[in-house]
């Protein structure tokens, strides 16, 4: 990324997803980002070479957990000079020819977050109901808490580096979407949020969404964090 021609970077985390990721980078519009991070948890990780071969920089995340990987990629695009991060997970459920839509409203300074909120009538059950139920739970909680209405919690985001920097994460687990949330809204960030077309996954189950017992204790983690990060000044 030496000579930037958009200032995007694309970030996508990716834990065995060996039978998605090569969609998932097809899909990604060209002229939309100016390097694609695919950041996978070990380098034994058979995601990581189909990533390659569809033309992704790898990287191996510095710490365990989603927020772990999101930052990883996150840190090495900001290094490289990258203006805007885009995040997007690797099972195909975003998809990425939504980029440039949001990735708009940043680069027209209308916003300095903008989230891809899902948008599930087309696939009713790409996302389950314990999934849907711990979402609307956490959403519940920070609408009471900080007055604001997030209409999801979604994976699918685009960031202004400067404001993603000013957040200081400290989250490297699956807190890392609602601390960025809640700590944009309390630093009185410009929020936009646009409803993306959300898919089933290709292959493989869902490290959270596919098993109700770690749903409920990512719930009770997303819980937690909403409660820390929409109370405390101390972690702003």
């Amino acid at each position: 990324m030496s000579h930037l021609r958009t200032g995007v970077a694309l970030v996508i985390p990716a834990w065995n997803e060996v039978e998605a990721i090569g969609a998932v980078l097809d899909e990604v519009p060209g002229n939309c980002v100016d390097a694609i991070l695919v950041v996978v948890p070990t380098a034994a990780d058979a995601t990581a070479g189909v990533a390659r071969a569809h033309g992704a920089r790898v990287l191996v995340q510095a710490a365990p957990g989603y927020g772990a990987a999101c930052w990883t990629g996150a840190r090495q695009a900001i290094a490289d000079g990258a203006e805007i991060l885009a995040f997007l997970d690797g099972d195909y459920a975003d998809p990425p020819a939504a980029l440039p839509s949001l990735v708009a409203p940043i680069k027209q300074a209308h916003a300095d977050l903008v989230l891809g909120c899902r948008d599930l009538r087309r696939f009713p059950d790409a996302l389950p109901p314990h999934a849907r139920l711990g979402n609307a739970l956490v959403r519940w909680l920070l609408r009471g808490l900080l007055h604001t209405n997030f209409r999801d919690l979604p994976s699918y985001k685009v960031i202004r580096a400067s404001a993603l920097e000013q957040l200081r994460m400290r989250e490297m687990g699956y807190g890392w979407t609602v601390e960025m949330l809640v700590k944009a809204a309390r630093r009185h960030l410009s929020i936009e949020q646009l409803d993306v077309e959300y898919r089933p996954r290709l292959g493989g189950r869902s490290k959270v969404a596919g098993d109700p017992r770690a749903s409920l204790r990512a719930a009770y983690r997303l819980l937690s964090c909403a409660c820390v990060y929409a109370t405390s000044r101390s972690v702003l």
